[in-house]
């Protein structure tokens, strides 16, 4: 079993990276694999909505979008923790996230588990949070929960490490992650999936 984690802190060692790091050794602890991308130090574009994914199955800038498809694919959950700024995401990951997402469309996604995990020094984590969750909802991933919401507080990881709170929310975190993966792999199958209809009312048919 194996999750992915996107760090999109241009810091490699800041307030997500200490974050994402108390979620991976809980992880770790459980029995589960961690393979891990930094985005936010990365020169990524946003999406052009060319249609080049839908017939060569990978996007038409050949990144590290590309290169972390795959690993997608392969992990049964996806933590994603971003910094707050001027409260949303950092719009670098949330333009990786825009192509990773819909260049791997085909890729099933079904009941793969998603967490957020956020950072601020004092607010505007709440909108960023949901942001990142809107990614999961849309492709049928369970969003997995804590004990509060999965957020540290802090200017620096030093003081990360004084937000015992936040820490033990990152904990409880990757034992829920842990054992909602081991959970669904138990079950030896996910729900059926319909697809095919799609609203749009630009054409005048009903």
């Amino acid at each position: 079993m194996k999750v992915l984690v996107i760090n999109g802190s241009p810091h490699l060692h800041g307030c997500t990276d200490r974050a994402l790091r108390e979620v991976e050794s809980t992880l770790a602890s459980c029995g589960v694999d961690i393979v891990r991308v930094n985005v936010g130090n990365i020169n990524v574009r946003g999406c052009i909505a060319c249609g080049y994914c839908r017939q060569h199955g990978q996007c038409v800038f050949n990144d590290v979008v590309n290169t972390t498809a795959p690993l997608l694919a392969e992990a049964a959950g996806v933590v994603i923790g971003t910094p707050t700024y001027y409260a949303h995401s950092n719009g670098q990951l949330l333009a990786f996230l825009d192509r990773l997402f819909y260049s791997t469309a085909a890729t099933p996604k079904t009941m793969k588990v998603g967490a957020a995990v956020v950072s601020s020094r004092r607010a505007g984590s709440t909108s960023a949070f949901d942001e990142i969750n809107k990614y999961f909802t849309i492709t049928s991933m369970p969003i997995v929960s804590s004990t509060y919401w999965n957020e540290v507080h802090g200017f620096t990881a030093a003081d990360v490490d004084l937000d015992h709170e936040g820490l033990q929310t990152m904990r409880n975190l990757g034992r829920n992650m842990a054992f909602l993966i081991k959970a669904i792999a138990a079950a030896g199958r996910v729900p059926e999936q319909e697809r095919g209809n799609f609203t749009s009312f630009m054409d005048g048919k009903q």
